[in-house]
């Protein structure tokens, strides 16, 4: 049985980790000592269910995490510190700080490593999340322990209203624009302006008019998503916005 760590301090470890060119160690205690972390752990770099969903939630949150008085948020695996870093590239999550634990040292402590040969992985992280206050976890959110890979409590949505009940998730918004059109600097304008965040999916960089004319029936811009609904241009945004 997996091992739950609430009111433990976590295990001294020495991470060692590439930035640029050079080596850097980091210990447990500058990660960890007089901060508030946030800490998801995963079973591998570049697999499915950790790049398609637990780390781009934790990035896409990570102001909110913020503002609920979270320091940092570290992703944590048994990978090598060339894997971490070309997947945070990959993944562009500019707003998590990924752990090497390639020895396994702090998943082992953790009482999380566990077997992946039946994967040809060797020894992994179990999927787990914590909530950790000056170098003490205060809340673990651990995976059930069944076959395969679940994924039901470690994720960003979970640790947040555990912070605060109280946190209701925003809908997402994504902006079709293209550089220099006037309609499209007016929509993002009024989304700024009543404090909404947006994705802008750039014409000519992130997609093309095929995309929109097959999401969308039209070719113009801007063409404005809200929570899963199709709001339209400038005007049509406004309108919504207004009502």
């Amino acid at each position: 049985m997996l091992a739950n760590h609430e009111g433990k301090k976590i295990p001294s470890v020495v991470f060692h980790t590439r930035v640029g060119d050079a080596w850097k160690d980091v210990s447990t205690d500058e990660l960890f000592n007089g901060k508030t972390v946030v800490v998801f752990s995963l079973p591998g770099a570049f697999t499915p269910t950790c790049s398609s969903t637990h780390l781009p939630r934790y990035n896409e949150l990570a102001a909110e995490f913020k503002q609920n008085g979270v320091d940092d948020i570290l992703c944590v695996s048994v990978n090598d510190t060339f894997v971490m870093n070309a997947w945070k590239a990959d993944q562009e999550a500019e707003n998590i700080t990924v752990i090497p634990d390639g020895n396994g040292e702090f998943t082992q402590g953790m009482g999380m490593l566990v077997s992946k040969n039946g994967l040809g992985f060797g020894d992994r992280s179990w999927r787990y999340s914590m909530l950790v206050k000056n170098g003490v976890v205060e809340k673990m959110f651990i995976e059930p322990e069944k076959d395969g890979d679940p994924f039901e409590v470690s994720d960003a949505d979970t640790m947040l209203k555990h912070i605060n009940p109280s946190w209701q998730d925003n809908p997402s918004v994504a902006v079709f624009s293209k550089p220099g059109c006037p309609f499209c600097a007016k929509a993002k304008q009024a989304l700024q302006d009543k404090g909404i965040k947006y994705e802008e999916i750039v014409l000519g960089k992130d997609a093309t008019t095929v995309s929109v004319r097959a999401i969308t029936g039209k070719t113009s811009v801007p063409q404005v998503f809200i929570g899963g609904r199709y709001i339209g241009g400038s005007e049509e945004l406004d309108q919504y916005l207004a009502s």
